[in-house]
């Protein structure tokens, strides 16, 4: 499906939809977004901006779980 909810570069080249992916693994926000902005990095925005997301939801769940543990 293409249109302005599932833009066709969220799953091009692909057979997978990233929303499938991280229902799959049962991923949290953080984790999910993370995900999602490495598997789209470069398809619609800059690629290094789309990864420098990745990375802060990445620490984002690496606060978040430092916090956990105390």
């Amino acid at each position: 499906m293409t249109d302005a909810i599932r833009p066709s570069h969220y799953n091009q080249n692909s057979p997978y939809e990233v929303i499938k992916i991280i229902e799959h693994y049962n991923l949290n926000f953080s984790r999910g977004n993370a995900i999602k902005y490495i598997l789209r990095a470069g398809k619609k925005n800059d690629e290094i901006e789309d990864l420098e997301k990745a990375k802060q939801y990445i620490d984002f769940e690496i606060e978040r779980l430092k916090r956990k543990d105390v």
